[in-house]
């Protein structure tokens, strides 16, 4: 069974200190720590491996990015990042935002959430690990003729609000910064551009603004 993993320990104590309230009081997480602890619980019960990434808990399988847990300032979230492959029987997967392709969210406002539908929840991660093992992919989505890097709708899902800004954008913002990401050829490189330019996207800049 993995093991946790001390910096989601700190994330549950601190938050993800991406903004100036991590490790304070006003912090958001501390708002959803039980129901947090809670899904953290489940997934250690996976064979997937805990690590945390861009100071979020992120859920792995080979290396591969499959469940991350997010909090908003109205609620906490389990993520699936190729949930448009997951069946839904039961109706629970929201998409996280108006032009969403990829990810799917299970949104939780009190632990009574949590506590219903926690039998389900588990069939649903167990999907999610399926889905990662088959090699599935979904389609990539395309915008102004160019791809939208997984890089960015992973994003996304980890900042409340930055979907719709970046669809807020004119189309030619959108490409420029699209192009942007895109030319870079590393993961990490890639997310290095989009971090950079996530204050921007928020205030419906472009690139050159």
């Amino acid at each position: 069974m993995p093991q946790s993993n001390l910096q989601v320990d700190l994330f549950l104590l601190e938050g993800c200190m991406r903004c100036e309230k991590g490790a304070t009081p006003a912090c958001k997480v501390h708002r959803w720590t039980p129901i947090l602890e809670q899904l953290r619980q489940l997934l250690l019960g996976t064979e997937l491996n805990e690590e945390r990434k861009w100071g979020v808990p992120v859920y792995t399988l080979g290396g591969k990015n499959v469940i991350l847990l997010g909090v908003f300032n109205d609620s906490c979230v389990i993520s699936f990042l190729k949930g448009s492959l997951m069946q839904d029987p039961k109706g629970m997967l929201e998409l996280p935002g108006p032009n969403s392709h990829e990810g799917r969210i299970i949104r939780f406002t009190q632990m009574e959430d949590l506590e219903r539908g926690h039998s389900v929840l588990t069939q649903y991660i167990q999907e999610a690990i399926e889905v990662e093992k088959s090699g599935k992919k979904p389609e990539i989505p395309i915008r102004g003729g160019i791809e939208i890097p997984k890089e960015l709708t992973q994003k996304f899902n980890e900042y409340e609000g930055l979907e719709k800004a970046f669809f807020a954008l004119t189309p030619g913002r959108q490409r420029g910064y699209l192009i942007h990401f895109t030319g870079a050829k590393q993961v990490e490189t890639r997310l290095s551009r989009i971090e950079k330019c996530l204050e921007k996207i928020m205030a419906g800049k472009g690139m050159m603004e």
